[in-house]
């Protein structure tokens, strides 16, 4: 009777034992939608024999929202953009990275780290960047008639430019366009702003982020404001079009990486995360995304083509006129949403 109940017991012990240890051999992963492919996963997965579960988000504000809702900590490394990096890093939420568990950090460009988001890289890593700027078609607009935001005033552009659906990146310009910072939270400049995009909105046409490729494919819009990576993909199809750094200044966006503080896999986050920034990973995530890469070792193993490509990969001295994208204050961006929704219903 002893021996069958000592047998049952050591059953129990290794079921038991091998149930915690598979529940500890995965990561949890919360990052954009169609960021990263499906291939680098199972690579992962099958060098390292950690499971992935993998979610995604479309927003900053979908993935923050979540997180905060959540009593107890589920994902181990998340993927948001500069901003709310700031954010979440000023509320305690991000681990203090272990930078000695992230030998591949010496791949990364230092453009992009040490940024004011996030001063000494403490709590993220960067992993693709893009530009908001101008696009236009050659069919039907000059170049040279278009280097600044500005220049958008323009009379012959009445209902032409498309704009981004996104009341920070348009107050963004608008305050570029007032000489301001766009991280400026000064309620007059704010007011300021408004007041420009009000007098621009007689040239606008559309406001849309979720179909700007097949826009700029199809002309439905041949001139406005997008993100170079999306201008990058649609440009495969149309050569018409072309990509324009503004003179008076530009947003720089980064969508990083970084690990929740009291994460439940935290050494498989580790892992997941220097796995990221391996040169021939980070290099499959940008050929397949079309986004820019800041990790330098990656964009070398890139097409001659694509790393010398002026709308993904700007010279420095055009990349000096943009800034890194800040958190602000819940008021102020209150203060733009109500502004936001007057320019909407014409007010």
């Amino acid at each position: 009777m002893k021996s069958i109940v000592t047998s049952i017991i050591s059953v129990f012990l290794v079921f038991t034992f091998n149930l915690c240890h598979a529940a500890d051999n995965v990561i949890n992963v919360f990052t954009w939608s169609d960021e990263i492919p499906h291939s680098v996963i199972t690579q992962f997965e099958k060098e390292t024999g950690i499971k992935v579960n993998y979610a995604t988000f479309d927003s900053n504000e979908i993935m923050y929202a979540k997180l905060r809702a959540t009593k107890k900590v589920v994902y181990d490394l998340i993927e948001p953009s500069s901003y709310y990096i700031d954010r979440m890093r000023k509320l305690g939420m991000l681990e203090n990275l272990d930078k000695t568990r992230l030998p591949n950090l010496k791949n990364i460009d230092p453009t992009f780290l040490n940024t004011n988001y996030d001063p000494d890289s403490a709590h993220s890593v960067p992993f693709v960047w893009g530009i908001t700027g101008i696009f236009l078609n050659k069919n039907y607009f000059s170049l040279k008639r278009t280097n600044n935001w500005n220049d958008l005033l323009d009379k012959q552009y009445v209902n032409q430019l498309m704009f981004l659906d996104d009341p920070r990146e348009v107050f963004s310009i608008a305050l570029r366009m007032l000489g301001y910072s766009i991280n400026d939270e000064n309620p007059e400049h704010i007011k300021q702003a408004y007041l420009k995009i009000k007098s621009l909105m007689p040239n606008i046409k559309l406001f849309n982020s979720d179909a700007i490729i097949s826009i700029l494919i199809d002309e439905d819009a041949a001139i406005g404001m997008a993100w170079n990576g999306d201008l990058f993909k649609a440009k495969l199809e149309n050569p018409k079009l072309e990509f324009v750094y503004p003179n008076d200044g530009f947003e720089i966006w980064v969508d990083n990486f970084a690990i929740l503080k009291n994460s439940p896999h935290k050494d498989n986050a580790y892992l997941f995360l220097n796995y990221l920034m391996r040169a021939d990973v980070a290099a499959t995530v940008s050929q397949a995304i079309h986004y820019s890469t800041t990790n330098l070792a990656a964009k070398n193993l890139l097409p001659i083509a694509v790393r010398n490509n002026p709308a993904l990969y700007p010279p420095s001295d055009i990349l000096k006129k943009g800034e890194f994208q800040t958190d602000i204050s819940d008021k102020t961006f209150a203060s733009l949403e109500r502004y936001w929704e007057r320019l909407k219903i014409g007010g």
